[in-house]
């Protein structure tokens, strides 16, 4: 089954981007909680040195916003790219 690249990094890069606004609405409203979770998802020992200036703001949620989308549409293009090279390969 061959995958449409443009079909599949577009809805890859919405789901990231709905991932994302959960992301930023749970670190606005639980700032210490999301750090610590963020620092057992990178195994950071001690996250308490970066306590203090957790805050979202318009600008920067924007930017990490076409950030993850368009980093996400990049990565699903060329999943979805090479999926359909190795599927080829094998008819």
């Amino acid at each position: 089954m061959e995958l449409n690249k443009q079909k599949f990094s577009l809805a890859a890069a919405g789901t990231m981007g709905i991932v994302y606004v959960v992301c930023a609405v749970f670190v606005a409203l639980w700032p210490d909680f999301a750090l610590r979770l963020f620092g057992w998802l990178v195994h950071l020992v001690n996250v308490d040195k970066f306590v203090g200036d957790v805050a979202i703001t318009f600008g920067g949620f924007v930017v990490g916003l076409l950030q993850a989308a368009v980093y996400t549409y990049i990565g699903a293009w060329i999943f979805a790219s090479l999926h359909n090279k190795f599927m080829q390969s094998r008819a």
